[in-house]
Parts: structure tokens; C-alpha cells; sequence
């Protein structure tokens, strides 16, 4: 995305969201910042909305709970809007995607990566393998950035490969639009950049 649209982008991974795969969405169920009170702290430091100025920094928790949360409901272990925030914060404080990539020796640098060798490192960590997505390489670049890695979940809560859930009835559709680039899933064979910052892409 155009770094002039970021507000205070932080330097590690934080929550996209929290997708669903249900059908049986409760669309009146509108948002409450109220219930999530007592979550804030975390919601800054793990899930900033760093698209609104500070004044309304609440935007994208109303989008991802109107979006996701309203569906995912249906499970009791997120039937609530606390529930929803409370357990994507605790899913993602056990998963600890900045760690583990700090520990496997992939870290924020100007040189570039393998995405194989990503992959790896995420698979032999988790023993499951999450779904990575990048921007493509700009004009006259040579190199994809890295830009979204996601993990799925059984309703359980359980980690599960994310290509085991493809083809499924209701595939989660994890397509986001950064700027005029979009992401895709990873191609294994191009050069990976991982940058330390948001990058002005022009």
C-alpha cells in the first residue's frame, strides 16, 4: 500500500482478522466497542487499524466483525463480540508467527528470500502449513514482497493445513487490495522480499 495512506504502521505481524466459513450470519448483530473495552490495549498492539487516523481507529474491528464475526458466532466459542476479538488475540498470541520467523533466522532484511525455504520453516514449526501471500514484483522488479500469511483453523480451534481447506463448500476468500496491487498466493520459484517497513509502492 502507499505508505502516505499508513498511520503508524508497526514493525511486526499483527491480525488481519478472524474469517468464517459459516453461512448462518447474524447481519443485525451490529458493532459495539463497549463489549471489547477491557480488550483495547491488545486490540491496538495486535490488530491497529493503521487505514484511520487515530480519531477512528475502531473502523476495522466494526468491518471484521460485521464481515466474519456476525458468521463465526455460530461456534460458541466466539458467540459474542469479546469472544470474537478476545480469541483471535489468543489464537494469535499461540501461533507467535513473529517469533517463530525470528527463531527459523527470517527476518525483516534487504536481501532476498526463497519462498520454499519460508514454507519450510513455517511448516516445521507449526506442522501444519499456512497460506502465504504476496504482492507481485513491481514493473522491471524481480522480486515478490511478502504481504499476508494466514492460518487456518478447525472449528475447534485446532491448526489444519490451509490447503486442506480448498475446494470446500465455502473457501475463505482471503483477497485483499493493497493500493493498485493485490495479493496473491506466493509464487515458490520468485525471489521474496521481506521488508523492514511499509514500501511506497508507485
Amino acid at each position: 500500500m502507499d505508505a502516505n495512506d499508513c498511520h503508524d504502521p508497526p514493525k511486526y505481524w499483527t491480525i488481519h482478522g478472524l474469517p468464517d466459513r459459516a453461512e448462518d450470519c447474524n447481519r443485525t448483530w451490529h458493532f459495539n466497542v463497549t463489549e471489547i473495552k477491557d480488550l483495547m490495549s491488545d486490540m491496538r498492539h495486535y490488530w491497529p487499524d493503521v487505514l484511520h487516523s487515530s480519531l477512528n481507529r475502531t473502523q476495522f474491528w466494526k468491518h471484521e466483525w460485521e464481515k466474519h464475526g456476525t458468521c463465526a458466532a455460530t461456534l460458541e466459542a466466539l458467540n459474542s463480540q469479546k469472544k470474537y476479538f478476545g480469541k483471535a488475540i489468543e489464537l494469535y498470541q499461540h501461533v507467535d508467527l513473529n517469533g517463530c520467523l525470528m527463531k527459523a533466522g527470517i527476518k525483516p532484511s534487504s536481501s532476498y528470500y526463497k519462498m520454499t525455504a519460508i514454507k519450510e520453516a513455517l511448516t516445521r514449526f507449526y506442522g501444519v502449513t499456512p497460506k502465504i501471500q504476496c504482492l507481485p514484483p513491481e514493473e522491471r522488479e524481480k522480486a515478490q514482497t511478502i504481504g499476508q500469511i494466514e492460518f487456518c483453523f478447525t472449528k475447534e480451534l485446532q491448526l489444519v493445513n490451509c490447503t486442506a481447506l480448498e475446494g470446500g463448500s465455502n473457501p475463505v476468500k482471503a483477497h485483499l487490495k493493497l493500493g493498485t496491487s493485490e495479493l496473491s498466493v506466493c509464487n515458490d520459484t520468485l525471489p521474496t522480499y521481506y521488508p523492514s517497513e511499509v514500501q511506497d509502492r508507485k
